[in-house]
């Protein structure tokens, strides 16, 4: 694994972007996989792991804000505006003429703004657990658990709520739920840990009145191929919404995983198959 970063601007100045990436440096084959809201680019550790072994490039950035990425000056630039940027600037950065995209949640929507724009890089597109159409209740949902509480006296105390927090990932290992704490979390000076990304990232995302996301006229206009993998007991992928999906735009191909919510952790064997299969 080697760790990369890049300079982006926005109204207040400068930011770093961070990422991981995996497999050759310079390998033809690239996978940009990008985070869901509250997360980090250490989420794809165990699939990029994989896809490395067979000559993928695997990058996972930080979406601003989060992880070992720089933080905004202004928390109102928190927005998909500011992250389509960093990820132009990103690719850019990358050296590579065409990527795959792989977005869980939130990740999934960056990628699908910027694989209909003309002349994309984004060549397939892979998005897990998200559509052109979210329920605003799922929205509430998710901003009312973001950042809360902000800090924990230790860390078993703050890998007991994630552990319930992000229950419908589904049945992880405690190995697995450790990884994920370990890179979710960061110790505060004077003691005791705290969630790893801006906190005013998260103030604005409660703050914001949920709406639904409507983005059928972009899914409509897509024209990659794509593939669509979903938790059985999602509530930001209804069943519904899925299976519309796969009769309009890029009709793309449906994967429905059982035991898990909002999102498959892409962690399980048969969820990795699934996506090293399709990619091929």
């Amino acid at each position: 694994m080697r760790r990369g970063e890049v300079r982006c601007l926005s109204a207040g100045g400068f930011h770093r972007v961070a990422w991981v990436e995996w497999g050759p440096e310079h390998g033809e084959r690239v996978l940009v996989c990008v985070h869901g809201v509250a997360r980090n680019g250490r989420d794809f550790d165990v699939l990029a792991a994989h896809l490395a072994e067979e000559g993928w490039r695997v990058v996972c950035p930080d979406v601003v804000g989060r992880g070992r990425s720089g933080h905004l000056a202004d928390p109102k630039g928190y927005a998909m505006p500011q992250y389509l940027a960093d990820m132009t600037v990103l690719l850019a950065a990358l050296g590579a003429e065409q990527v795959d995209w792989l977005g869980t949640s939130m990740g999934g929507l960056i990628g699908l703004m910027m694989a209909v724009q003309a002349d994309t890089p984004i060549r397939r597109l892979i998005l897990n657990d998200i559509g052109p159409f979210v329920p605003k209740a799922a929205l509430a949902r998710i901003a009312g658990y973001v950042g809360r509480p902000d800090r924990f006296a230790r860390w078993d105390e703050a890998a007991a709520y994630f552990r319930r927090i992000y229950a419908p990932w589904g049945n992880l290992s405690d190995l697995e739920w450790a990884h994920l704490v370990r890179h979710s979390f960061k110790e505060l000076e004077g003691g005791g840990v705290t969630h790893h990304f801006d906190p005013a990232m998260a103030e604005g995302l409660r703050a914001a009145e949920p709406k639904d996301v409507d983005l059928w006229r972009l899914w409509d206009s897509l024209r990659r191929p794509t593939l669509v993998l979903r938790g059985e007991a999602s509530d930001v992928l209804p069943a519904e919404t899925a299976a519309q999906m796969t009769q309009r735009g890029p009709k793309p191909i449906l994967l429905t995983f059982p035991d898990c919510g909002h999102a498959p952790s892409l962690m399980h064997r048969d969820q990795i198959a699934a996506v090293q299969g399709w990619l091929g």
